[in-house]
């Protein structure tokens, strides 16, 4: 079962004409199939969540290894302050969820909640307010998978993430359940 988040003092949905982040802070969103949708900011991830830090190593296609050290609060800590929509004590629903993570320059990557789950994955995937020592406020928190041996789904100047189920794609007629093709 996924382990309760601090207490949301969070209520914005949406930024509001007032609500707007310090300049140069970008602010993103978590939203979805949510309770409490959340707009943050890195200097929020940094204030609101116990931060991790995560010492890690990927391959960069273009540059070879790249070594870095991550601090940031813990991405399902995050999204359970947000209210996840599921019933957390049905596992077989929680791992039908995902979340889809947007960056600034529109790169994006897919994670399931199973991964980040305490009683599936447990991975330790951070949202970065921290990179080498220099705080991200100004650039954007990043996504951090730790866990992953390339850097593809280390995303950059967060500007949302999108957290619900999808729906199974239909199969062709021919393909159905008990025709002997397609069985799941």
């Amino acid at each position: 079962m996924s382990r309760p988040g601090p207490p949301s003092r969070t209520t914005a949905v949406r930024p509001g004409p007032g609500d707007a982040a310090p300049a140069g802070h970008r602010r993103f969103l978590i939203r979805g199939q949510l309770r409490r949708p959340l707009a943050l900011t890195v200097a929020d991830l940094r204030e609101r969540w116990p931060q991790r830090r995560a010492a890690v190593v990927f391959d960069c296609a273009t540059n070879g290894p790249r070594h870095h050290t991550f601090e940031g609060p813990l991405l399902r800590e995050v999204i359970d302050a947000a209210g996840p929509a599921f019933d957390v004590r049905r596992r077989k629903d929680r791992s039908r969820y995902l979340l889809a993570v947007t960056g600034g320059d529109g790169h994006h990557a897919v994670l399931s909640w199973a991964e980040l789950d305490a009683d599936f994955g447990d991975a330790p995937v951070l949202l970065a307010t921290a990179m080498d020592g220099r705080a991200l406020d100004e650039a954007g928190s990043q996504l951090v998978v730790p866990s992953d041996r390339c850097g593809a789904r280390y995303i950059s100047a967060l500007t949302g993430i999108w957290f619900g189920t999808c729906a199974l794609p239909e199969l062709p007629h021919d393909l159905s359940p008990g025709r002997g093709v397609g069985r799941f």
